[in-house]
């Protein structure tokens, strides 16, 4: 294994592992951004520094790998996440989203694990459902905006997200190719999952 692909690898878990808090995370400090740069800049800290969704972006990317069609695969993700973000702008409730989003980043983290691949069909579902509902989970900091920031804050996940997917999908590629990469890749997955779990703890415990 080459030392840049070792370091690759070592940036993906690194930000995975150190990503800010969930839920309430927002670049601009909970203020609904009101211009065009607030809304881009808006959309392009708000998934990376959300630990929730940096590490499910990180999963579908290096799940998608394992496929031909693993770039189709990634920007289905990010349609179904930018569909998400549209019905929370709508106003239409999806119940117990939060659960949805820790679970939906258990599911991608435990899949990892697996050393067949998932068939394209039922990797295509998945990731549409979990980017949907991270999708709505994101909106909630953008509700109220005007046309201007909430079209630039759209813009601005959908790049960043890209690039993310598409970085993992790219680095679990070449682990997978030097044969070095298996036990890596489930490591990071396991360290995924429990990303999810955590966070699902947290969310049902203020109502335990």
């Amino acid at each position: 294994m080459t030392h840049k692909t070792n370091f690759s690898l070592t940036i993906i878990a690194a930000a995975v592992l150190s990503a800010g808090p969930a839920f309430a995370h927002h670049p601009m400090g909970g203020t609904l951004p009101a211009t065009l740069a607030d809304g881009f800049l808006s959309g392009l800290g708000h998934p990376v520094i959300g630990l929730d969704h940096f590490a499910a972006v990180v999963a579908v990317g290096c799940l998608a790998a394992a496929h031909r069609a693993g770039v189709a695969l990634t920007l289905g993700f990010v349609v179904a996440m930018m569909a998400g973000v549209g019905l929370h702008v709508q106003g239409a409730t999806v119940p117990g989203a939060e659960l949805l989003v820790a679970g939906s980043v258990i599911a991608l983290g435990a899949l990892m694990l697996r050393e067949r691949q998932m068939p394209l069909v039922a990797a295509l579902a998945l990731f549409a459902v979990a980017g949907f509902v991270h999708g709505y989970a994101l909106g909630e900091s953008i509700v109220g905006a005007e046309r201007t920031p909430l079209f630039a804050y759209l813009a601005g996940l959908a790049v960043i997200q890209t690039a993310i997917a598409l970085a993992a999908m790219n680095v679990a590629r070449l682990l997978t190719r030097r044969g070095s990469g298996g036990l890596r890749l489930r490591l990071l997955g396991a360290g995924i999952a429990g990303i999810g779990l955590a966070i699902f703890v947290q969310q049902i415990m203020p109502a335990a």
